[in-house]
């Protein structure tokens, strides 16, 4: 019998919540709930152990160190605190902070540089990007000699599933003493991270991109680097980000991290090798069709296809009840605007208004 329940393709959206994560999460909501912050009793020291070992699972995925991780409410808080808690702490030193992001960034990074810049706060460098959503490394390293205060490029594109190549980026950016932020959300538990080794100075990750639930994530950051908490009240997370610890939320993300450091790897060979053949049906049944972004360096789930002058609102209006696909990032969604991340690849308008992602 066949199920009425649509096939879902947008993962980059949001995944759904792995079953082990979620027996996890039910035990922590119900039978061993405490408050971390609760001293002086056991189910509180339970509480307690239970963040520790979620520290220790993440900083396994992504080698880092555990006092390095903040807890948040997802990518976009943590991008906020990434730079705004920056930029706060050099305006604190009497400075005009100048910053550089690349045309593709995920609009919370967009929107929140573009926000400083408008209040007149920073200066703001936008990188461009080549046809395939690229960067130029030459680019970067001319920014970074100039001078720069802050550099964000994300890890790996949401809508066109692009690799940035961070490990080279992060080298730069050593060189030259310029701390370096990147938005991580589509990548960990995707593709390696190293976090220590590469010298990274912010990292964001989000949990319900890795099959751990909604509304948790963290900010990993290097502990010498200057940041100001954007709000205030009971010091938890040396005071970056005070509040009750979401107990159930951390320990979903820490056992998600530790599940995608354990099948990783096999896993993502396995969606590029289904994510392949679909691309490959849709070439032979639809010839006309385009594949957008850097096919040798994508995520193993991406698949961003256009179909010239056939508006992807045709499509959706066809399909929305049979396969669960997007034409743009999540958090745009509801937005007339064609997607900045293609405009800034400077495709066509016919390739532009076309266009839907399968991730």
């Amino acid at each position: 019998m066949r199920s009425n329940k649509p096939i879902y393709l947008d993962y980059h959206a949001t995944t759904p919540v792995d079953v082990r994560v979620a027996e996890k999460v039910i035990a922590l909501m119900t039978t061993q709930f405490g408050n971390a912050s609760s001293v002086d009793h056991s189910v509180g020291d339970h509480a307690r152990r239970a963040v520790d070992q979620a520290k220790q699972q993440i900083a396994d995925l992504i080698h880092c160190r555990p006092q390095e991780i903040i807890f948040t409410s997802g990518a976009t808080e943590s991008v906020n605190l990434a730079i705004q808690g920056t930029v706060l702490a050099l305006e604190r030193q009497q400075k005009n902070p100048r910053l550089a992001i690349s045309a593709v960034e995920h609009k919370a990074v967009l929107d929140t540089c573009h926000g400083l810049k408008k209040q007149g706060r920073i200066e703001l460098i936008v990188l461009p990007v080549d046809a395939q959503a690229n960067l130029n490394l030459n680019q970067i390293e001319k920014i970074c000699h100039q001078g720069l205060d802050l550099l964000c490029i994300m890890a790996a594109n949401n809508e066109v599933g692009t690799i940035y190549p961070i490990e080279k980026i992060a080298a730069i950016t050593k060189r030259y003493a310029v701390p370096f932020f990147c938005d991580a959300s589509q990548a960990v538990g995707k593709i390696p991270i190293n976090f220590q080794d590469w010298d990274i100075t912010l990292l964001s990750l989000s949990g319900h991109k890795l099959y751990a639930p909604q509304g948790i994530g963290a900010l990993i950051y290097k502990t010498n680097h200057p940041l100001e908490p954007l709000i205030w009240g009971g010091g938890q997370q040396q005071g970056l980000r005070p509040g009750t610890l979401n107990l159930p939320g951390i320990v979903g993300l820490g056992e998600a991290c530790r599940l995608r450091q354990l099948e990783m790897e096999v896993d993502e060979t396995a969606i590029a090798r289904k994510r392949n053949y679909l691309q490959a049906r849709l070439q032979k049944a639809i010839p006309e069709i385009i594949v957008n972004g850097n096919q040798s360096q994508r995520l193993a789930g991406n698949l961003h296809i256009a179909i010239p002058d056939i508006p992807n609102s045709a499509i959706i209006a066809r399909i929305r009840e049979q396969i669960a696909i997007s034409i743009g990032s999540a958090c745009s969604s509801g937005t007339i605007a064609p997607s900045h991340v293609l405009r800034a690849m400077n495709l066509t308008s016919n390739f532009i208004d076309g266009p839907y992602g399968l991730g």
